[in-house]
């Protein structure tokens, strides 16, 4: 199926299930990557990325074109992840093995690095996971939008149904809260 992207959403909006499947295939890595950096665990990641899909297409004739369609369905995967967090709320997410990991590959590339760089990245690598584990799922959500999708903040204040200041304002705790856990740790291995 060929055409542009505007043109495959309106055959979509129209009930064209190739469209509709071919939507999908364009975006799943996209939803997938960004559930799991919040979910932290690879089946509520797929679990929410189908949920997403699922309200995709319930709901795709409600897409207006004032927005990305990309910004959109980030708009409802995060609510999802809300959802599941609040549900979820007594226990913290499950953290993950850095093989299974898509984002990890993205953020530290290991292309000529020497072991010893490759141990160092695996261990950063580790030491962010768990940080971020700790983090509160609507902090884990604008870091993981901001810093690690790389959206701008505006977007990230459209898709959270946030205002500007209050993105700023939970991404500048986020990265605060991590700095503060990941200091001391860096600290210490540097000093011992």
């Amino acid at each position: 199926m060929s055409g542009s992207e505007e043109e495959i959403i309106q055959r979509a909006q129209s009930g064209d299930k190739d469209a509709l499947s071919k939507l999908v295939n364009e975006y799943s890595p996209m939803i997938y990557r960004f559930s799991y950096n919040v979910c932290r665990n690879d089946e509520r990641a797929q679990n929410t990325t189908q949920e997403t899909f699922l309200s995709m297409v319930k709901n795709i004739k409600q897409f207006n074109n004032k927005s990305k369609f990309s910004t959109w369905l980030y708009t409802i995967v995060s609510n999802h992840c809300f959802m599941l967090a609040r549900k979820n709320k007594p226990g913290r997410f499950v953290s993950i093995d850095d093989d299974e990991h898509p984002v990890a590959e993205n953020i530290y590339a290991e292309s000529d690095a020497t072991p010893d760089e490759l141990l160092e990245r695996t261990n950063v690598r580790e030491l962010l996971q768990e940080a971020m584990d700790k983090l509160a799922p609507e902090y884990r959500i604008i870091f993981t939008l901001r810093d690690v999708e790389g959206l701008s903040t505006a977007e990230v204040a459209q898709i959270t149904d946030l205002s500007v200041p209050a993105v700023k304002s939970r991404l500048h705790r986020a990265r605060a809260f991590l700095r503060e856990y990941l200091t001391p740790i860096f600290e210490e291995e540097t000093n011992g």
